[in-house]
């Protein structure tokens, strides 16, 4: 998305440039900060380090049973029932398995935390992912994008990955460079933060109302345009991290919200919060 060619789609372009600049200037409007701070209040106990490494999801092992490798800090395929983990916990399996340049073990790591329970019961999940595994080339790609990350940063590595393994498309490949770039920082950038479905709606929700409010989309035609529901361009990921990473600055500075927490705090705040547009 977000890069059309002719007439029509160098001006949409244009346009949406111009709204990602608004963007850039306005930040996070009064309501979605109050609407964080009240995040704030209700989770400071569970995330009273800044960050939402304590952050976790319940999943069902013995969904993941024909899935392998298999990361020890994940609960035993064969266990009964339901288990539970952490960003912290993921995070840690991650750099443990980039270490050993075990790629498919962290992707797993990622995959299985960024499904959870959704979309399980009908083996989705583990049906998608064991076929991202059998793709020959996979280790490959998955090198090669946390050599760019690790040396150009995440814009370059999201470029490196996108459309390489057919099954795996940014809203999960994503989640593994946020626990990758945990692990091993960026020489340059920002550090990667998830972008999925839901992010993008809240995005597209800021951007329609400031496109309304400056002219250069009244319709919120842009909005949709720019972000989708999936499938965005290295430029999109681009501008993302860079409001994100500003909007985060700018919290910090509001008494509702922790003084040098972390970005991926409010990509997760985010992911769980809603506010009135007005």
């Amino acid at each position: 998305m977000n890069g059309q060619h002719g007439q029509d789609g160098r001006g949409r372009q244009d346009r949406a440039d111009a709204v990602d600049r608004e963007m850039a200037a306005r930040l996070l409007p009064g309501p979605v900060v109050r609407a964080l701070g009240r995040w704030w209040e209700t989770n400071a106990a569970a995330y009273a380090d800044g960050t939402p490494g304590a952050h976790t999801i319940r999943y069902t092992p013995g969904r993941w049973a024909q899935i392998t490798p298999w990361p020890k800090a994940l609960a035993p395929t064969s266990a009964g029932g339901d288990a539970a983990v952490s960003r912290a916990e993921v995070a840690s399996a991650v750099a443990d398995a980039l270490r050993r340049e075990a790629f498919r073990e962290a992707l797993v790591a990622t995959y299985v935390w960024g499904k959870g329970k959704r979309g399980t019961p009908g083996g989705s999940g583990p049906s998608t992912l064991h076929k991202i595994l059998a793709f020959d080339g996979l280790d490959a790609a998955l090198a090669a994008a946390v050599t760019a990350l690790h040396e150009y940063g995440a814009p370059q590595a999201y470029a490196a990955l996108q459309g390489q393994v057919p099954g795996l498309g940014p809203a999960f490949f994503t989640k593994f460079f946020y626990f990758t770039g945990i692990a091993m920082p960026p020489a340059r950038g920002p550090r990667p933060l998830i972008l999925d479905r839901v992010l993008s709606r809240r995005l597209r929700q800021l951007a329609a109302a400031v496109g309304r409010d400056s002219g250069h989309d009244v319709d919120g035609s842009i909005a949709a345009w720019m972000w989708s529901d999936g499938n965005w361009s290295p430029h999109r990921y681009r501008v993302y991290l860079s409001f994100m990473h500003a909007a985060a600055d700018q919290l910090t500075a509001d008494d509702s919200w922790p003084s040098g927490a972390a970005p991926d705090l409010l990509e997760c705040a985010l992911f769980t919060t809603a506010w009135e547009t007005g």
